[in-house]
């Protein structure tokens, strides 16, 4: 299978003379996988991301969207292949939940063209995928957590893009609220076949959704592939210095991971 999306020994550094953030990664997205990128904070994860979008360029190495590199890609052309759905979106305007949703077409039109029918059919399907049609007329601002990440990841679906990059996509969640986000992640990808690379802290959330792996530490994936051969206890241990159980849970129907204490 040819990857949708690649990472060739990727290499980048905000600072000519400080380390690497990421150094000499590598890492294949295929079409229709859910891959998640784990890591301690500063491992080089959010980086990562930014690398995969084309909103920075790797100091070595090449990102490629199928098979051309994205630093040939124009932004909108970007735009059209990959949206990105941050860990925050803060909106200055008064702009209605509907109207958010309707940004994810400007990569589609044309300079100074306006919105037609077509644009806001598609804007209305990516709002009935994520349970967001009743929020329309509703401020953005005034949304809760939950609503406010649902609806940011319709205006993404709006792009129809071939990936969907998500940065935390849970934080500052409450249980209900991830547990939402998380079903929603799976039956968009179930139902669409919706190719996806996630930035989480959740062990727990990523074991939940994501179909491969990338353990990433000090700039450097320590190891990748399925979840349940890249989720151990001794794999967890190296990524983050700490002990945990894993196991399947029978009722959630995934591996889960409980961390018992630092490893020493």
């Amino acid at each position: 299978m040819t990857p949708i999306l690649t990472a060739s020994d990727v290499s980048f550094a905000y600072d000519r003379r400080g380390r690497a953030i990421v150094d000499r990664i590598s890492l294949s997205v295929n079409g229709g996988a859910i891959v998640g990128l784990l890591g301690p904070n500063g491992a080089g994860k959010t980086t990562l991301l930014r690398l995969l979008t084309g909103t920075l360029t790797p100091s070595a190495g090449q990102v490629l969207f199928q098979a051309t590199p994205l630093v040939q890609l124009s932004r909108r052309e970007l735009a059209r292949h990959i949206a990105v759905v941050p860990q925050e979106t803060h909106s200055t305007f008064d702009y209605s939940a509907l109207d958010i949703v309707m940004m994810g077409r400007y990569p589609h039109l044309a300079a100074f063209e306006l919105e037609g029918p077509a644009d806001l059919a598609i804007a209305r399907d990516a709002m009935t995928a994520t349970g967001t049609v009743d929020l329309g007329d509703r401020l953005y601002a005034t949304l809760s957590g939950g609503e406010k990440q649902r609806v940011v990841i319709a205006s993404a679906l709006a792009q129809t893009a071939d990936v969907l990059l998500l940065d935390e996509p849970t934080a500052s969640l409450d249980p209900r609220f991830q547990l939402e986000i998380a079903e929603l992640l799976r039956r968009l990808n179930r139902d669409r076949r919706t190719t996806m690379v996630v930035s989480t802290h959740d062990l727990n959330f990523a074991a939940s959704i994501c179909t491969d792996l990338a353990l990433i530490r000090q700039g450097r994936i320590i190891a990748q592939g399925s979840v349940r051969d890249v989720l151990t206890r001794e794999r967890i241990r190296a990524l983050y210095d700490i002990d945990a159980d894993v196991s399947m849970h029978e009722r959630a129907g995934h591996l889960t991971v409980v961390p018992v204490g630092r490893a020493h």
